[in-house]
C-alpha cells in the first residue's frame, strides 16, 4: 500500500513535469513524437495500476524529457525516492539526469550532488566520497554544500584528521578566533569534538602527552567544550594529579551546568583521595543552590549517610524533596527510611524501591537539545541529527516520569 501511494505521487510529479516538457516538444517535434511521449506515459501508467512500481518509474523517467523546464521535476522526484527511504530508485533518477551530457554543467553538477546524498542515504560513502572530492575540482559554487557533507562522511567514518581539515577550510578565518555565527560555532564544535576523538584514541594507548595537546587544541577551538574537560580530568586522576583533576571537573559548571551529574563520580574519588570530604560537601551544596539536580541532592544524601548516618541524610533528603520532588529521590528517601524499619515493614519498602527503580529504568536519561533524540546513553554526537554536544543529560527526568506514567 505504501508503495502505492508513493507511486501515485511520484506519477503526479512526472505528470505536471510531463506536461511543461510536451508544452517545449510542441515547438520543437512533430506530433509523431509526441504520440511517443503519450505512449510511454500511459504505458507506465498501466504498469503502476497493474503493482509494477519499478517498470512503472522506468517508463515515466523514459517518457518526461530532461531539459531546463523539467529538470526541477527530476530532481524533486528523486529526493521525494531518497526521503522516503526508495534509494535505489533515487539512484536511477539522478543516474538517468548524469546520462545526459548535453544538459547545462550547472544542471549536472546538481545532479552529481544529488546522487551523492543517495550514496550516502545508501550507506555506500566510499562513492559518495569520490563523488563530492569531484565537486570540489569541477563545480567550485558547489564547494561549501560538497565539504559539509564530506565532513559528515569524515565523521561518521572516524576520519577525525580528515574532519579537521574539511572543517577548518569551511571556517572563516576570524572565526578560528571568534565565533560570530551559528554555523561558525557548529563548526568550531566539529573541530573540537574531532580533537577530543583524537584524545580519546590517545587515551587508548596512555600516550597521555599527545591526549593533552589534542584537548588544548580542543579547548581552543570551543572554550566551553565539556568534554574536553572531562577527558583532562580523567588524564589528571588518571596520573595522580587529583587537585587538577577537581580543577576541571569544577570547570564544568561554568561550561554547561546541566553536565554537573557527569562529573559527580569522578569528584567523589578526587576528593577522597585527597581526604577532602568537606570540599566536596561545600561544592555539591553550592551547585544544588544553583542548580537542583537530583544527582547532586543523591550524592549530598550518601554523603552525609557516609559521616552522619542515616537519620541526617533522612532529614536532609526529605527537606530539599519538599522543594523540588523527584521520583528518584523518593526512591532514595525509601531506602532510607527501610535502613530503620522492621523486617515486615522493610520487605515493603524494599518492594517499593524496586518499583519505583523499575519505573525509571523505563525513561530515557539523556535529550538532544536540537532534534528532540532522546536515549540511556550520552552521545557527544546525536546520532538522529549529527549535531555535537547537544545531547546533553535530562533535568527532571523523575518530575516528568511521575506526570507521564
Amino acid at each position: 500500500m505504501t508503495d502505492a501511494w508513493l507511486l501515485l505521487l511520484v506519477f503526479s510529479a512526472i505528470a505536471i513535469g510531463w506536461l511543461l516538457g510536451w508544452r517545449s516538444s510542441l515547438k520543437r517535434h512533430s506530433g509523431e513524437m509526441n504520440g511517443g511521449l503519450h505512449s510511454k506515459y500511459y504505458k507506465g501508467l498501466n504498469y503502476l495500476l497493474n503493482d509494477q512500481p519499478d517498470s512503472a518509474l522506468d517508463a515515466f523517467i523514459s517518457a518526461l524529457e530532461v531539459n531546463s523546464e523539467t529538470l526541477e521535476t527530476h530532481i524533486a522526484v528523486g529526493n521525494l525516492m531518497r526521503r522516503k527511504g526508495e534509494v535505489e530508485r533515487a539512484i536511477r533518477i539522478h543516474q538517468n539526469l548524469l546520462s545526459r551530457p548535453s544538459l547545462p554543467r550547472a544542471f549536472l553538477h546538481q545532479a552529481h550532488l544529488e546522487l551523492a546524498l543517495d550514496f550516502i542515504s545508501a550507506g555506500l560513502l566510499d562513492r559518495a566520497e569520490r563523488l563530492l572530492k569531484d565537486l570540489l575540482i569541477e563545480a567550485p559554487e558547489l564547494s561549501v554544500a560538497a565539504c559539509r557533507y564530506l565532513l559528515e562522511i569524515y565523521q561518521d567514518e572516524k576520519e577525525w584528521n580528515k574532519a579537521i581539515d574539511v572543517a577548518r577550510g569551511l571556517l572563516p578565518k576570524r572565526s578560528l578566533l571568534k565565533a560570530t555565527a551559528p554555523a561558525d560555532k557548529g563548526l568550531l564544535a566539529s573541530l573540537s569534538h574531532c580533537c577530543c576523538e583524537l584524545a580519546a584514541e590517545d587515551l587508548t594507548r596512555n600516550d597521555y602527552l599527545s591526549a593533552r595537546s589534542h584537548l588544548k587544541q580542543a579547548l581552543g577551538y570551543d572554550r566551553d567544550c565539556v568534554r574536553a574537560s572531562l577527558l583532562i580530568a580523567d588524564i589528571e586522576h588518571s596520573t595522580g594529579n587529583n587537585t587538577k583533576a577537581i580543577k576541571a571537573l569544577r570547570r564544568v559548571r561554568d561550561q554547561d551546568i546541566a553536565f554537573i551529574s557527569e562529573t559527580i563520580p569522578l569528584l567523589k574519588l578526587s576528593y577522597q583521595q585527597l581526604g577532602d570530604q568537606q570540599g566536596l560537601r561545600n561544592y555539591l551544596s553550592e551547585c544544588l543552590q544553583n542548580y537542583p539536580a537530583v544527582s547532586v541532592l543523591l550524592a549530598l544524601v550518601d554523603d552525609l549517610k557516609n559521616h552522619q548516618g542515616s537519620e541526617a541524610a533522612l532529614e536532609f533528603a526529605a527537606a530539599e524533596l519538599a522543594r523540588q520532588p523527584s521520583l528518584q529521590g523518593v526512591g532514595k528517601l525509601v531506602e532510607l527510611f527501610s535502613l530503620g524499619a522492621n523486617d515486615g515493614a522493610k520487605n515493603n519498602l524494599l518492594l517499593l524501591q524496586s518499583l519505583i527503580e523499575q519505573l525509571m529504568q523505563k525513561k530515557a536519561q539523556y535529550q538532544c537539545q536540537h532534534c528532540g533524540f532522546s536515549g540511556k546513553q550520552l552521545h557527544w554526537l546525536c546520532p538522529s541529527c549529527k549535531h555535537w554536544g547537544e545531547v546533553k543529560p535530562i533535568n527532571g527526568i523523575e518530575n516528568n516520569s511521575v506526570e507521564n506514567s
